[in-house]
């Protein structure tokens, strides 16, 4: 059973929650090289070091005596006092900590927490993990990966990206980052409904169209239905979305909207309409290349070879461990991608009659998704 808080207790609770509060719940943030357990860790060992020095000074004298030593007032009867600080580092489990460590004038102080010749703090900072560990958990992480298609097929693994929150701010800080590492231009960007990233892409590059991933749409549209409905509203929706062109596409969605489906899960019309400016894309291409921009398929199977690594790791410190795992994955994957799809040849043609001079200048598109860690 476990014991009622003291006053001791809930003071430094309320403490904790204060610190936690203005340093971030982030594991870089607790537990980083300047995280809140390296400062706390410092501040904690310099004041029992100096406790320690004050039992040391006080042994065998005066309450007054004492009293007056604390403030600096008054030497031993031998002479012995305070005589400033030594600066000492130290190694802990997040790292290396420099600590100031209390002298006196006569060299006689031994400090028993961090003996003169020791350089590490064993088992200190377990404690305090502790404390963090009793009353909070690890939070979840996003990792977003962008996937590069060049026009002779070849795929490449622009950027990786670990973000506690998504939204419009952090997709144009990730497109001007691209923009500025070399990506002059996107044709076809292929994404999966995040929010604020098509008006992102858009921003830094006007002309690219922006293709919502169809399967992703289908998938959120089924989570309107009951699961004995599934398969007939998805099925109802392949006529949508196989349509010959935008126009008999929009004349379907019409019928839908307007059929047993449609009227029974009313949202899902108006979700593919609130998308619709990014839907329309791929109705302009045959089948075959339809089959290429349509889905996310291809980082979707990335990210599937990503997450059995990060599964068998489980938790990761920092997300500087995390992303260097993810480097290291993704450079034996992509050392194996060697051909295009057998589909591209046609695709490449298509794309050239589409954009032209832009599709031969800078032949890039782009597939985006997620996948989860645990940092």
């Amino acid at each position: 059973m476990r014991r009622p808080k003291t006053k001791e207790d809930k003071a430094l609770d309320e403490a904790l929650d204060v610190l936690i509060a203005k340093s971030g719940h982030s594991p870089e943030a607790i537990m980083g090289d300047q995280g809140l357990l390296a400062q706390l860790t410092k501040r904690l060992v310099e004041r029992v070091l100096g406790a320690e020095l004050t039992h040391h000074l006080k042994t065998g004298r005066s309450p007054t005596e004492q009293a007056a030593d604390e403030h600096g007032e008054r030497a031993e009867p031998d002479g012995n006092c305070r005589n400033g600080f030594s600066a000492k580092t130290v190694l802990g489990d997040s790292g290396e900590i420099d600590i100031a460590v209390p002298r006196d004038r006569h060299s006689s102080f031994e400090p028993m927490l961090v003996p003169k010749w020791q350089k590490k703090l064993p088992g200190f900072e377990e404690k305090i993990i502790a404390l963090y560990a009793r009353d909070m958990t690890v939070r979840n992480k996003a990792v977003y990966l962008a996937l590069g298609a060049a026009a002779d097929g070849t795929r490449e693994v622009l950027g990786l990206w670990i973000e506690q929150n998504e939204g419009a701010k952090f997709w144009l800080k990730v497109m001007n980052e691209l923009r500025n590492r070399g990506v002059e231009d996107l044709l076809i960007a292929v994404v999966d409904g995040l929010k604020g990233f098509p008006e992102a892409i858009t921003t830094v590059f006007p002309e690219a169209q922006v293709q919502t991933c169809i399967v992703h749409l289908i998938r959120h549209s089924l989570t309107y239905c009951s699961n004995k409905d599934r398969e007939a509203v998805a099925a109802a929706l392949k006529l949508v979305y196989r349509a010959e062109s935008e126009t008999i596409a929009l004349q379907r969605l019409a019928e839908f909207e307007a059929g047993e489906w449609g009227r029974k899960y009313p949202t899902i019309a108006a979700s593919w309409r609130r998308a619709w400016e990014q839907v329309i894309p791929f109705f302009v291409y045959p089948a075959e290349v339809r089959k290429i921009i349509y889905t996310t398929n291809a980082i979707e199977s990335l990210n599937m070879q990503l997450r059995k690594i990060i599964k068998n790791r489980g938790h990761f410190p920092s997300d500087e461990a995390a992303t260097k795992l993810m480097y290291l994955a993704l450079r034996n994957i992509t050392a194996k991608w060697t051909k295009p799809p057998a589909s591209w040849k046609a695709a490449t043609n298509q794309f050239a009659i589409q954009f032209g001079s832009r599709f031969f200048d800078s032949p890039h598109a782009v597939n985006q998704k997620t996948t989860q860690t645990q940092p």
